[in-house]
């Protein structure tokens, strides 16, 4: 039987709840991407060029420190990575998660 992993990262919680979704309906594995150094809602800000997001997605090579504590890998047959969009992309978290990946 084939075997599935949902990966999200969610800020505000909407990722999130689409991540249990997909993972409810498809019997997947759950796993949240965190954020070394959580965002809190002033990070988030996106009217404000000053907040931490505006400032790391203007970053174009910067990487976003994540917690790496990401299951074995090669137990699945499918990953589903789900991530918000911001500025028009993925947060810079996520291409260091996936750099990071086992």
């Amino acid at each position: 039987m084939a075997t599935t992993l949902v990966l999200y990262f969610s800020a505000s919680g909407t990722t999130k709840r689409m991540a249990q979704t997909i993972a409810n309906l498809t019997g997947a594995d759950l796993h949240e991407i965190k954020a070394q150094y959580p965002y809190t809602q002033a990070d988030l800000d996106w009217h404000d060029p000053q907040s931490r997001t505006s400032i790391e997605q203007h970053e174009h090579q910067g990487h976003v420190a994540c917690v790496n504590d990401f299951p074995a890998l090669d137990q699945y047959d499918t990953i589903i990575i789900g991530h918000p969009i911001w500025w028009g992309i993925p947060p810079r978290l996520i291409a260091n998660a996936i750099d990071q990946l086992p």
